[in-house]
Protein backbone atom coordinates (compact mmCIF):
# COMPACT_ATOMS: atom_id res chain seq x y z
CA UNK A 1 0.00 0.00 0.00
CA UNK A 2 3.11 2.36 -0.01
CA UNK A 3 4.10 2.41 -3.72
CA UNK A 4 4.44 5.56 -4.48
CA UNK A 5 3.30 6.92 -1.70
CA UNK A 6 4.43 9.78 0.80
CA UNK A 7 5.19 8.91 4.28
CA UNK A 8 6.17 11.12 6.34
CA UNK A 9 7.95 9.48 10.16
CA UNK A 10 7.41 12.01 13.23
CA UNK A 11 10.35 11.10 15.55
CA UNK A 12 11.71 9.39 12.33
CA UNK A 13 15.20 9.22 13.87
CA UNK A 14 14.63 6.85 16.96
CA UNK A 15 15.23 3.10 16.80
CA UNK A 16 11.58 2.45 15.57
CA UNK A 17 11.97 5.34 12.69
CA UNK A 18 15.59 3.76 11.24
CA UNK A 19 13.80 0.40 11.40
CA UNK A 20 10.32 1.30 9.46
CA UNK A 21 12.22 3.27 7.32
CA UNK A 22 14.45 0.20 6.06
CA UNK A 23 11.38 -1.79 5.87
CA UNK A 24 10.06 0.74 3.64
CA UNK A 25 13.03 1.03 1.33
CA UNK A 26 13.26 -2.71 1.28
CA UNK A 27 9.62 -3.83 0.51
CA UNK A 28 7.93 -1.01 -1.33
CA UNK A 29 8.95 1.84 -3.90
CA UNK A 30 7.59 5.10 -1.91
CA UNK A 31 7.75 8.45 -4.03
CA UNK A 32 8.99 9.64 -0.77
CA UNK A 33 10.18 9.24 3.14
CA UNK A 34 10.07 12.01 5.00
CA UNK A 35 11.92 11.71 8.06
CA UNK A 36 10.72 14.73 10.61
CA UNK A 37 12.91 15.13 13.53
CA UNK A 38 14.49 17.87 16.19
CA UNK A 39 18.39 16.74 15.93
CA UNK A 40 20.63 17.34 12.99
CA UNK A 41 23.31 15.24 14.21
CA UNK A 42 21.66 11.76 14.27
CA UNK A 43 19.75 12.99 10.77
CA UNK A 44 23.23 13.60 9.58
CA UNK A 45 24.00 10.08 10.87
CA UNK A 46 21.14 8.54 9.03
CA UNK A 47 21.51 9.63 5.99
CA UNK A 48 25.12 8.16 5.77
CA UNK A 49 22.66 4.57 5.73
CA UNK A 50 19.59 6.28 3.90
CA UNK A 51 20.84 8.13 1.03
CA UNK A 52 18.31 7.29 -0.98
CA UNK A 53 16.77 10.02 -3.75
CA UNK A 54 13.96 9.00 -1.66
CA UNK A 55 14.84 10.26 1.32
CA UNK A 56 13.83 13.63 2.84
CA UNK A 57 15.19 14.95 6.25
CA UNK A 58 13.19 17.84 7.72
CA UNK A 59 14.34 19.72 10.79
CA UNK A 60 11.52 20.22 13.17
CA UNK A 61 9.54 19.61 16.38
CA UNK A 62 6.31 18.45 16.67
CA UNK A 63 5.75 21.71 18.87
CA UNK A 64 5.78 23.34 15.98
CA UNK A 65 2.60 23.09 14.14
CA UNK A 66 3.83 25.51 11.22
CA UNK A 67 6.56 23.94 9.99
CA UNK A 68 4.74 20.10 11.06
CA UNK A 69 1.90 21.49 8.37
CA UNK A 70 4.80 22.13 5.98
CA UNK A 71 6.63 19.11 6.00
CA UNK A 72 3.12 17.25 5.74
CA UNK A 73 2.14 19.14 2.09
CA UNK A 74 1.41 15.87 -0.25
CA UNK A 75 1.71 13.24 2.18
CA UNK A 76 -0.61 10.13 2.12
CA UNK A 77 0.40 8.63 5.30
CA UNK A 78 2.05 9.82 8.75
CA UNK A 79 3.22 7.40 11.49
CA UNK A 80 3.44 9.50 15.08
CA UNK A 81 6.33 8.05 16.76
CA UNK A 82 8.05 10.92 18.22
CA UNK A 83 7.67 11.45 22.13
CA UNK A 84 9.42 12.41 25.57
CA UNK A 85 9.50 8.56 26.96
CA UNK A 86 11.84 8.52 29.76
CA UNK A 87 9.66 8.40 33.02
CA UNK A 88 12.27 9.94 35.57
CA UNK A 89 12.82 12.79 32.84
CA UNK A 90 8.96 13.38 32.54
CA UNK A 91 8.30 13.08 35.98
CA UNK A 92 11.16 15.89 37.00
CA UNK A 93 10.11 17.94 33.54
CA UNK A 94 6.30 17.55 33.19
CA UNK A 95 5.52 20.58 31.43
CA UNK A 96 8.28 19.68 28.50
CA UNK A 97 6.72 16.27 28.56
CA UNK A 98 3.19 17.92 28.46
CA UNK A 99 4.42 20.05 25.49
CA UNK A 100 6.02 17.49 23.19
CA UNK A 101 3.34 14.09 24.06
CA UNK A 102 0.38 16.16 24.35
CA UNK A 103 1.06 19.23 22.16
CA UNK A 104 2.68 18.02 19.98
CA UNK A 105 0.29 14.84 19.17
CA UNK A 106 -2.62 17.52 18.86
CA UNK A 107 -0.25 19.43 15.86
CA UNK A 108 0.09 16.30 14.38
CA UNK A 109 -3.76 16.03 14.36
CA UNK A 110 -3.97 19.49 12.77
CA UNK A 111 -1.04 19.69 10.33
CA UNK A 112 -2.90 16.26 9.14
CA UNK A 113 -6.51 17.58 8.61
CA UNK A 114 -5.04 20.80 6.96
CA UNK A 115 -3.12 18.73 4.36
CA UNK A 116 -5.63 16.55 3.85
CA UNK A 117 -3.58 13.07 4.98
CA UNK A 118 -5.26 9.58 4.55
CA UNK A 119 -3.97 8.10 7.49
CA UNK A 120 -2.37 8.62 10.73
CA UNK A 121 -1.11 6.04 12.84
CA UNK A 122 0.46 7.34 16.35
CA UNK A 123 2.35 5.12 18.45
CA UNK A 124 1.38 4.57 21.79
CA UNK A 125 2.50 2.55 25.27
CA UNK A 126 1.44 0.08 27.44
CA UNK A 127 2.34 2.65 30.14
CA UNK A 128 -0.87 4.81 28.91
CA UNK A 129 -3.11 2.26 30.19
CA UNK A 130 -4.28 2.71 33.76
CA UNK A 131 -1.23 5.14 34.07
CA UNK A 132 0.32 5.75 37.46
CA UNK A 133 3.22 8.46 35.77
CA UNK A 134 3.50 11.42 33.52
CA UNK A 135 4.90 9.89 30.68
CA UNK A 136 1.95 7.03 30.71
CA UNK A 137 -0.60 10.34 31.29
CA UNK A 138 0.59 11.93 28.66
CA UNK A 139 0.26 9.20 26.19
CA UNK A 140 -3.41 8.39 27.31
CA UNK A 141 -3.92 12.17 26.53
CA UNK A 142 -2.35 11.91 23.36
CA UNK A 143 -4.32 8.31 22.63
CA UNK A 144 -7.89 10.03 23.19
CA UNK A 145 -6.77 12.80 21.37
CA UNK A 146 -6.03 10.92 17.93
CA UNK A 147 -9.47 8.83 18.77
CA UNK A 148 -11.69 11.84 18.74
CA UNK A 149 -10.12 13.63 16.18
CA UNK A 150 -11.95 11.78 13.91
CA UNK A 151 -14.60 13.67 14.72
CA UNK A 152 -13.02 17.16 13.41
CA UNK A 153 -12.49 15.74 9.63
CA UNK A 154 -15.57 16.52 8.25
CA UNK A 155 -15.59 16.12 4.48
CA UNK A 156 -12.10 15.15 4.61
CA UNK A 157 -10.08 11.86 4.31
CA UNK A 158 -8.28 12.08 6.83
CA UNK A 159 -8.48 9.15 9.50
CA UNK A 160 -6.54 8.62 13.04
CA UNK A 161 -5.87 5.40 14.59
CA UNK A 162 -3.67 4.50 17.19
CA UNK A 163 -1.06 1.43 18.05
CA UNK A 164 -0.23 0.28 21.37
CA UNK A 165 2.69 -1.95 22.65
CA UNK A 166 5.14 -3.01 25.29
CA UNK A 167 9.02 -2.32 25.56
CA UNK A 168 11.18 -3.01 22.44
CA UNK A 169 13.85 -5.31 22.73
CA UNK A 170 17.34 -3.61 22.52
CA UNK A 171 15.96 0.20 21.68
CA UNK A 172 17.96 2.94 23.28
CA UNK A 173 17.27 3.89 26.71
CA UNK A 174 15.83 0.32 27.54
CA UNK A 175 16.78 -2.28 29.72
CA UNK A 176 19.22 -4.53 27.53
CA UNK A 177 21.75 -2.03 26.71
CA UNK A 178 21.84 -0.52 29.83
CA UNK A 179 22.65 -4.10 31.29
CA UNK A 180 25.27 -4.57 28.91
CA UNK A 181 26.82 -0.95 29.36
CA UNK A 182 27.05 -2.20 33.26
CA UNK A 183 28.78 -5.62 32.39
CA UNK A 184 31.02 -3.78 29.70
CA UNK A 185 32.01 -1.23 33.08
CA UNK A 186 32.96 -4.09 35.00
CA UNK A 187 30.17 -4.70 37.32
CA UNK A 188 29.58 -7.39 39.79
CA UNK A 189 25.85 -7.42 40.13
CA UNK A 190 22.87 -6.28 37.80
CA UNK A 191 20.37 -3.90 39.28
CA UNK A 192 16.92 -5.18 39.34
CA UNK A 193 14.40 -3.38 41.15
CA UNK A 194 11.70 -6.47 41.67
CA UNK A 195 12.16 -9.89 41.36
CA UNK A 196 8.49 -10.77 40.40
CA UNK A 197 8.66 -7.21 37.99
CA UNK A 198 7.17 -8.65 34.18
CA UNK A 199 7.07 -6.53 31.06
CA UNK A 200 5.51 -7.26 27.87
CA UNK A 201 8.69 -7.47 25.21
CA UNK A 202 8.35 -6.82 21.14
CA UNK A 203 10.86 -6.76 18.14
CA UNK A 204 11.07 -3.39 16.18
CA UNK A 205 10.44 -6.19 13.10
CA UNK A 206 7.26 -7.22 15.13
CA UNK A 207 6.69 -3.28 15.93
CA UNK A 208 7.26 -2.37 12.14
CA UNK A 209 4.83 -5.12 11.04
CA UNK A 210 1.98 -4.37 13.38
CA UNK A 211 2.04 -0.58 12.56
CA UNK A 212 2.39 -1.56 8.62
CA UNK A 213 -0.91 -4.40 9.38
CA UNK A 214 -2.57 -1.53 11.26
CA UNK A 215 -2.95 1.13 8.10
CA UNK A 216 -4.53 -1.66 6.27
CA UNK A 217 -7.00 -3.19 9.28
CA UNK A 218 -8.02 0.70 10.44
CA UNK A 219 -11.18 2.28 9.97
CA UNK A 220 -11.43 5.68 12.43
CA UNK A 221 -10.27 5.49 16.27
CA UNK A 222 -9.54 2.01 17.07
CA UNK A 223 -5.97 1.58 19.14
CA UNK A 224 -4.53 -1.78 18.42
CA UNK A 225 -2.65 -4.12 20.67
CA UNK A 226 -0.38 -6.83 19.68
CA UNK A 227 -0.59 -10.18 21.22
CA UNK A 228 3.09 -10.59 22.76
CA UNK A 229 4.80 -12.53 25.03
CA UNK A 230 5.71 -10.93 28.78
CA UNK A 231 9.33 -12.00 30.17
CA UNK A 232 10.20 -11.87 34.09
CA UNK A 233 12.70 -9.00 34.42
CA UNK A 234 14.88 -11.83 35.97
CA UNK A 235 15.12 -13.67 33.38
CA UNK A 236 16.27 -11.01 30.79
CA UNK A 237 18.83 -10.11 33.29
CA UNK A 238 20.02 -13.87 33.00
CA UNK A 239 19.76 -13.92 29.18
CA UNK A 240 22.23 -11.28 29.21
CA UNK A 241 24.36 -12.23 31.53
CA UNK A 242 24.26 -15.68 32.74
CA UNK A 243 25.23 -16.50 36.13
CA UNK A 244 25.72 -13.05 37.50
CA UNK A 245 24.01 -11.77 40.58
CA UNK A 246 21.23 -9.75 41.35
CA UNK A 247 20.63 -6.53 43.30
CA UNK A 248 16.97 -5.90 44.27
CA UNK A 249 17.04 -1.86 44.03
CA UNK A 250 13.54 -1.50 44.42
CA UNK A 251 10.58 -0.13 42.07
CA UNK A 252 11.61 3.28 41.33
CA UNK A 253 8.81 6.37 41.63
CA UNK A 254 6.04 5.82 38.83
CA UNK A 255 6.97 2.68 37.90
CA UNK A 256 4.98 -0.04 37.77
CA UNK A 257 5.51 -3.60 38.94
CA UNK A 258 3.09 -5.27 35.91
CA UNK A 259 1.91 -3.54 32.69
CA UNK A 260 -1.24 -3.27 31.24
CA UNK A 261 -2.39 -3.22 27.70
CA UNK A 262 -6.09 -3.87 27.98
CA UNK A 263 -6.93 -2.63 31.13
CA UNK A 264 -10.05 -4.42 32.55
CA UNK A 265 -12.44 -0.82 32.97
CA UNK A 266 -11.74 -1.26 28.76
CA UNK A 267 -13.11 -4.63 28.80
CA UNK A 268 -16.88 -3.13 27.12
CA UNK A 269 -14.86 -1.61 24.41
CA UNK A 270 -12.70 -4.73 23.95
CA UNK A 271 -12.62 -6.52 20.89
CA UNK A 272 -10.25 -10.17 20.75
CA UNK A 273 -8.92 -10.67 16.69
CA UNK A 274 -6.58 -13.57 16.06
CA UNK A 275 -3.61 -12.09 17.07
CA UNK A 276 -4.36 -8.46 18.26
CA UNK A 277 -6.96 -7.18 19.97
CA UNK A 278 -8.86 -3.83 19.38
CA UNK A 279 -9.54 -1.05 21.53
CA UNK A 280 -13.01 0.57 20.35
CA UNK A 281 -13.31 4.33 20.30
CA UNK A 282 -15.72 5.82 23.51
CA UNK A 283 -16.06 8.60 22.01
CA UNK A 284 -20.25 8.54 21.03
CA UNK A 285 -20.24 9.61 17.56
CA UNK A 286 -17.54 6.45 16.35
CA UNK A 287 -18.75 4.15 19.22
CA UNK A 288 -21.62 3.19 17.54
CA UNK A 289 -19.80 1.93 14.25
CA UNK A 290 -19.05 -1.62 13.69
CA UNK A 291 -15.55 -2.60 14.91
CA UNK A 292 -15.83 -6.44 14.80
CA UNK A 293 -15.10 -6.66 11.07
CA UNK A 294 -11.93 -4.66 10.28
CA UNK A 295 -10.91 -3.20 6.59
CA UNK A 296 -9.48 -6.71 5.96
CA UNK A 297 -12.58 -8.03 6.65
CA UNK A 298 -11.19 -10.11 9.99
CA UNK A 299 -13.67 -10.88 12.67
CA UNK A 300 -13.15 -10.14 16.30
CA UNK A 301 -15.10 -10.85 19.05
CA UNK A 302 -15.86 -8.95 22.53
CA UNK A 303 -14.12 -10.51 25.50
CA UNK A 304 -15.53 -11.30 28.95
CA UNK A 305 -16.18 -8.28 31.16
CA UNK A 306 -13.81 -7.78 33.34
CA UNK A 307 -10.78 -9.35 31.03
CA UNK A 308 -7.54 -7.69 31.36
CA UNK A 309 -4.32 -8.37 29.31
CA UNK A 310 -1.09 -7.51 31.39
CA UNK A 311 2.15 -8.83 31.58
CA UNK A 312 1.56 -10.69 34.66
CA UNK A 313 -1.51 -12.97 33.55
CA UNK A 314 -0.48 -12.80 29.78
CA UNK A 315 -0.77 -16.83 28.89
CA UNK A 316 2.80 -16.19 26.80
CA UNK A 317 5.94 -15.77 28.67
CA UNK A 318 9.27 -16.16 27.17
CA UNK A 319 11.87 -18.47 28.63
CA UNK A 320 15.59 -17.25 28.87
CA UNK A 321 16.79 -19.35 26.31
CA UNK A 322 14.03 -17.65 23.78
CA UNK A 323 14.90 -13.98 25.49
CA UNK A 324 18.61 -14.77 24.35
CA UNK A 325 17.64 -15.71 21.51
CA UNK A 326 16.00 -13.34 20.90
CA UNK A 327 18.99 -10.71 21.65
CA UNK A 328 21.35 -13.02 19.51
CA UNK A 329 18.86 -12.59 16.74
CA UNK A 330 20.20 -8.56 16.44
CA UNK A 331 16.97 -7.42 16.68
CA UNK A 332 18.69 -5.08 19.19
CA UNK A 333 19.77 -1.51 18.43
Amino acid sequence: MFNDKTILITGGTGSFGKHCVKTLLERYTPKKIIVYSRDELKQFEMQQTFGSKTMRYFIGDVRDESRLSLAMKGVDYVIHAAALKQVPAAEYNPMECIKTNIDGAYNVIRAAIANDVAQVVALSTDKAANPINLYGATKLCSDKLFTASNNLVGEGRTRFSVVRYGNVVGSRGSVIPFFRKLLREGVKELPITHPAMTRFLITLDQGVEFVFKAFERMRWGEIFVPKIPSAKIVDVAEAVAPGVPLAIIGIRPGEKLHEVMCPADDSLNTLEFTDHFVLRPTVSSLSQKEYRVDALGEQGVPVAQGFSYDSETNPSFLSVQEIADLIASGCSV
